[in-house]
């Protein structure tokens, strides 16, 4: 069996070539294409060979075009193979030699090979952070034109519906008002493009059952679910959830020699994607005021150390329980119910443009609160959303749970989450939520305390009360 090994460079491929007792039989240098891969392999491959090559850029199309030409293709691990990372004197031929020999020695750390589903989703979601970080950029620069005329924005978000009307009309000398003009017509184009591609996220999402699954997570919506699914890929690579947070970097860094009682652990490790991570950090933001148990792990960590402490380790919790719900089938249990609808509804609408009718169903009387002003929703108990979407169902919960449950004080968010809710909209969605049912009380706006206090006699001219306000929300 010969031992091939291949230092891959953008433009050239340098080769090295063993035979089975370590002897180097041939030395190749050709440009990195199709056609020239082929004619390499035609030439020194065969069911007789091995291939090595570390993961670069390009590297997976090479994967492609060797693969059915070589007895085996095997992906090194640049960061571990300190033969070649670590060495003093680095050439391309130095280089393809020591893959050579690590392969023929069975002592190259190898990665795992995505399938075309996986490799086809990460470009996607590379695409996609590319183009959020021209957006940024183009925000920035957009900034500095105000900055550097001392103007400050009178609106808090700039760049929504009146702040771009404003950002249109506002008056600024000849070049301020040309690059003002030049970087809206950008932002537009990026945000063009960026609304496309979510699109299509939502399209691929909503065909996909572990996007679907991830999306019950609180704070995570179908960039990040997509992120994740396309960073972990095969779930049961892994042998525990630590094992995927490892993966992620979001682990912290351990030193220890010497001394086994004395060991140092720092900061995470940051290996892995950076753009999962990031994605992971965000989704975690969010989390600080859920109900459930996640949001209480979240808020006492944070009072107990800081924020941003309590950011990455709930990013690694996310992790963790995200490892569970893919390994199990299973989604999240503690979700809020009707967020969770939103997120999933959401997305059908994109992918399918499915509607659902909205209202009671047929035969059931319309709620006490129909004709007062007061806008209600209804929102369905977690496991029927779930059904409804097609998930699976959500499992019993164990003893162990319960006196989790018990012990951080969030029963009543799970026995919320276990029956349907009417919900008050817009304004009043602030109030305590109410089961539906017929036990339920109507709902009725809140009159101002103004109004409380003005007595029976005050003239109708000069109130300043809306009329009719015990039928009508104010």
């Amino acid at each position: 069996m010969y031992s091939v090994g291949l230092d891959v460079h953008k433009e050239s491929v340098e080769a090295a070539v063993l035979d089975e007792a370590g002897k180097l039989r041939h030395r190749v240098r050709f440009p990195c294409t199709r056609e020239e891969l082929v004619r390499f392999a035609k030439r020194h491959l065969g069911p007789h060979a091995r291939v090595a090559l570390e993961a670069t850029s390009n590297t997976w199309s090479v994967v492609e075009v060797l693969r059915p030409l070589a007895a085996e293709v095997v992906v090194s691990n640049p960061l571990r193979t300190r033969a070649i990372a670590d060495a003093k004197i680095k050439t391309d031929k130095i280089d393809a030699l020591v893959l050579a020999q690590l392969l023929r020695a069975d002592y190259l750390p190898q990665v795992w090979q995505p399938d075309q589903a996986t490799q086809a989703r990460r470009r996607l979601m590379s695409r996609r952070a590319s183009l959020v970080t021209d957006q940024t950029r183009v925000k920035n620069r957009i900034y500095a034109v105000l900055h550097q005329r001392l103007i400050h924005p009178p609106i808090g978000e700039l760049f929504g519906t009146k702040g771009q009307a404003w950002l249109e009309t506002l008056e600024l000398d000849g070049a301020g008002r040309a690059a003002l003009d030049s970087e809206l017509r950008l932002l537009g184009q990026v945000e063009s493009e960026l609304r496309q591609l979510d699109e299509a996220l939502a399209i691929d999402g909503y065909d996909e059952p572990r996007v679907r699954l991830l999306m019950t997570l609180p704070g995570v919506d179908v960039a990040v679910a997509q992120t994740l699914v396309a960073t972990l890929g095969d779930i049961n690579r892994f042998r525990s959830p630590d094992h995927a947070a490892s993966y992620l970097g979001l682990v912290p860094s351990t030193y220890q020699t010497g001394d086994p009682d004395h060991i140092y652990h720092g900061r995470i490790t940051k290996q892995g994607k950076s753009q999962a991570r990031w994605m992971l950090v965000q989704a975690a933001q969010h989390v600080g005021t859920h109900p459930g148990p996640l949001g209480n792990f979240f808020r006492r960590l944070a009072k107990r150390k800081n924020r941003n402490v309590a950011v990455v380790a709930t990013a690694r919790k996310l992790v963790t329980i995200a490892y569970h719900m893919l390994k199990n089938n299973e989604p999240y249990r503690y979700a809020v119910p009707r967020s969770t609808d939103t997120k999933l509804a959401r997305m059908r609408v994109k992918a399918t443009g499915e509607r659902r009718r909205t209202g009671p169903p047929k035969g059931q009387p319309r709620s006490k609160a129909y004709g007062s002003g007061g806008r209600t929703r209804t929102v369905p108990a977690l496991d029927a959303i779930y059904e409804r979407e097609g998930l699976p169902p959500i499992a019993p919960l164990s003893d162990g749970e319960l006196r989790m449950l018990r012990h951080q004080k969030v029963l009543k968010h799970v026995a919320q989450t276990s029956r349907p809710q009417r919900l008050p909209r817009r304004a009043a969605a602030a109030e305590p939520p109410q089961a539906a049912g017929p036990a339920t009380s109507p709902w009725r706006p809140v009159q101002p305390a103004s109004a409380r206090r003005a007595p029976a006699t005050t003239p109708r001219a000069k109130s300043t009360q809306t009329p009719c306000s015990s039928r009508r929300s104010t």
